[in-house]
């Protein structure tokens, strides 16, 4: 298919009904069509992998074509600077959700990504940063322990951030983590224990929800 047919394809399977849904859940649907994400992976594997078909997608702005590029592109051919320009175009929370758990946390860069990225200003940016902490938490199966403790600092650094989306990426980053096995778990209740003492609405919210998840 091409970038034509794909996108007429989407609009045939979109509804104003989900474009509203989406807008209620925060997302910025200025260029969304209103597609379930279901239709998106379905397409995804008809489609297969194609590096320059998901660059040309990506191109488009279309929200939802976006996530497809995510979803389609060959991990081994996602260069430092694709991500760094990808990146910079994340205009909503699912957007940057969706191409760091479908692409980004694999590959070579993900964990250099998630140190960096937190240190920028930009909302979605840093937001970005803490979901790849997640997203390998979740998926780097082969990761140690010592690889995770090293994200610690940087979630309590970035607490007091009371940006909605950043905080929220924070307190998941946190949360998976500490989920992802018991000696983690015992280092991320201590990390929320002293964020919990940070003078910081944000702070306090992030550590709160974390720590009730982590003392069940």
């Amino acid at each position: 298919m091409t970038v034509s047919e794909i996108i007429n394809y989407l609009k045939k399977n979109s509804s104003p009904k989900d474009r509203e849904g989406m807008a209620r859940f925060g997302i910025d649907v200025k260029y969304a069509l209103g597609v379930k994400i279901p239709v998106l992976r379905n397409l995804a594997k008809k489609l297969g992998k194609n590096h320059q078909l998901a660059l040309d997608l990506w191109k488009t702005k279309i929200h939802e074509v976006r996530i497809l590029a995510s979803m389609i592109d060959e991990i081994d051919k996602v260069s430092e600077k694709q991500m760094q320009q990808w990146v910079k175009c994340f205009n909503s929370w699912d957007l940057c959700d969706q191409v760091c758990m479908n692409l980004f946390d694999k590959t070579k860069f993900a964990w250099k990504k998630a140190m960096q990225w937190p240190k920028r200003k930009e909302e979605f940016v840093r937001r970005a940063g803490f979901s790849m902490m997640a997203c390998l938490a979740w998926h780097d199966k082969k990761a140690k322990d010592e690889d995770f403790l090293k994200f610690f600092p940087v979630i309590k650094k970035y607490s007091f951030d009371k940006r909605n989306f950043v905080k929220k990426a924070v307190n998941w980053a946190l949360r998976q983590i500490g989920k992802r096995n018991n000696n983690l778990k015992k280092h991320a209740i201590k990390a929320a224990e002293e964020i919990l003492k940070i003078d910081s609405m944000s702070a306090r919210w992030i550590a709160g929800d974390a720590l009730r998840e982590l003392k069940k």
